[in-house]
C-alpha cells in the first residue's frame, strides 16, 4: 500500500503517522499547508515566539516526500496575530480554518490522478473536514479511502452540546464548534464518512459515537502515545489546598462548568482550581465562578509539562471529546486523573490506582472524588507514580504500528 497523507496543519499524531508510514515504506507523499526546515537560517532571525510556532511545522520527512500549499494558512495565522477576526469568521471568513481545509482538499483532488501515476499511490489518508473532494476523486481512481476521525461523530457531538446549551445556558457561548456548524458543513462530514473504506479512531468512545451504518466499515482503534517524563521538580506541598489542573479550551464542551461547580461544593480552603488554556469568554467570567481560581495562559509543550508538575491532580470532565492528549501528558508528569468516559480515555483509568472515572454532568460525583483526593494526599502521590508508569505503556511507535498492522491485514 502506497499512501498519500493529507493534513492541513500537522500535529503530534500526524508526525507519528508520517514517521511510521515512511519507515515502513508506505508513504508516497505528505501534503500540508506549511512545512519548515528546522535548520533554516532565517528561523534564527525571527522573534522567539514566532520561530517556536513555526517549528511546529517541522516534519520527520525528506523534502522529496513533502508537498505544501502555504498561502492561505499564512494569511490565517497573520490575520489572527493582527486581530482581523472578520477574515477568520467561522466557515465564512476567507482565511478561516474551514476555508484552509477546503482549499487544500480541492488542490489535492485536482492533482490526484497525476500523483497516482507518478508515485503509484493506492490509498489516500485524510482527516475530518478536509477529505471530501479528495475522497470523491480517489473513488473514481479506485483508491482506498482512509478517514481519520479525531473527535466524536458530529451527530453525537451536536446532540450532546445542544443538551449542554439548555442545561448550563450561561456557558452556551463557550460551546462553539458543532453547535454552530452550518447544515452544509455537517452534510460534508456525513459525505466524508460515507466515502471512507477505513475509519481510524483513538478510542472506544469515538467508535460508539458512529452511526450504525458506519460501523460496518473497517474500524481501526489506535490510542495515542504519551510524552516522556521530565526531571521531577521539588517535593510538592501537601498542606495547602489541592491543586486541581484543567488543560484545554475553556468551555463547556470540556465540562469546565461542572468542574467549577464541584470546586464550589468543596470551597477554596480545600481546592485551588488551575486552568491552562484558550479563553472562550472574558477572564472575569471565569473568576466569578470560584474564589480560588488561577488562570495560566497557553505555553509551549515542554513548558506545559513543567507546569503540570506543580499541580496535584488532573481533571477533565469532558462532554464531547476525541481523545485528549493532555490526559497522558498529565499522567507522564505524575498526576492521577479524574475524567469522564467522554474524554476517550477510559482505558487510562485503573480505578483507585491511576485515577477515577466519573459520569458526565455530575458536579456532585466530581466533588466526592476531589474530596477523596483532599483527604488522601499521601495516596495521591503514589497514584501519580502509578499513572506515570501506566502512561508509559502508550507509545507513538505502538500507535503507528497498530495502524500499519491493521491496514496490511485488511483486504478490500
Amino acid at each position: 500500500m502506497k499512501i498519500l497523507l493529507i493534513h492541513t496543519t500537522g500535529n503530534q499524531y500526524v508526525r507519528a503517522l508520517l514517521r511510521s508510514f515512511n519507515e515502513a515504506g508506505m508513504l508516497a507523499k505528505f501534503v500540508t499547508t506549511i512545512a519548515v526546515n528546522k535548520d533554516s537560517w532565517w528561523l534564527k532571525l525571527l522573534p522567539k515566539s514566532t520561530s517556536q510556532q513555526l517549528t511546529r511545522r517541522v516534519f520527520p520527512l525528506p523534502e522529496s516526500r513533502l508537498s505544501t500549499r502555504p498561502w492561505l494558512e499564512v494569511c490565517r495565522n497573520l490575520f489572527a496575530k493582527l486581530g482581523w477576526q472578520w477574515a477568520l469568521r467561522h466557515e465564512i471568513g476567507f482565511a478561516s480554518i474551514d476555508k484552509v481545509h477546503a482549499d487544500l482538499d480541492k488542490a489535492v483532488a485536482a492533482k490526484l490522478e497525476k500523483k497516482v501515476k507518478q508515485l503509484g499511490i493506492t490509498a489516500v489518508y485524510a482527516f475530518e473536514d478536509g477529505a471530501l473532494e479528495t475522497f470523491k476523486k480517489a473513488k473514481k481512481l479506485g483508491l482506498t479511502c482512509i478517514y481519520d476521525l479525531p473527535i466524536v461523530y458530529w451527530e453525537t457531538g451536536r446532540s450532546l452540546m445542544q443538551e449542554e446549551a439548555e442545561r448550563v445556558p450561561d456557558w452556551r457561548a463557550t460551546l462553539a464548534g458543532g453547535i454552530i456548524d452550518s447544515p452544509e458543513k455537517l452534510d460534508r462530514k456525513t459525505a466524508e464518512l460515507q466515502l471512507a473504506d477505513v475509519v481510524v479512531v483513538s478510542g472506544q468512545f469515538l467508535v460508539d459515537s458512529l452511526p450504525a451504518w458506519a460501523k460496518a466499515k473497517r474500524i481501526i482503534v489506535a490510542p495515542f502515545g504519551s510524552p516522556k517524563p521530565l526531571p521531577s521538580q521539588a517535593k510538592k506541598n501537601t498542606n495547602g489546598p489541592l491543586r486541581v489542573l484543567f488543560v484545554g479550551s475553556m468551555g463547556q464542551r470540556k465540562g469546565l462548568a461542572d468542574l467549577f461547580a464541584a470546586a464550589r461544593l468543596l470551597g477554596p480552603a480545600k481546592i485551588e482550581l488551575v486552568a491552562l488554556g484558550h479563553l472562550m469568554a472574558p477572564i472575569e467570567f471565569y473568576e466569578r465562578q470560584f474564589d480560588n481560581f488561577t488562570y495560566a495562559p497557553v505555553r509551549p509543550h515542554e513548558q506545559m509539562l513543567e507546569f503540570m508538575q506543580g499541580c496535584d491532580v488532573f481533571c477533565l470532565p469532558s462532554i464531547v471529546e476525541g481523545r485528549a492528549l493532555v490526559m497522558q501528558a498529565a499522567m507522564s508528569q505524575g498526576l492521577p486523573l479524574l475524567i469522564t468516559p467522554n474524554t476517550g480515555g477510559e482505558d487510562l483509568i485503573i480505578e483507585g490506582e491511576t485515577g477515577f472515572l466519573v459520569p458526565v454532568r455530575s458536579a456532585q460525583k466530581l466533588a466526592e472524588r476531589l474530596d477523596w483526593f483532599v483527604a488522601h494526599r499521601a495516596e495521591v502521590l503514589e497514584m501519580g507514580k502509578k499513572a506515570q508508569l501506566h502512561a508509559a505503556r502508550y507509545t507513538w511507535k505502538a500507535y503507528g504500528d497498530t495502524i500499519i498492522h491493521e491496514l496490511k491485514n485488511w483486504h478490500v
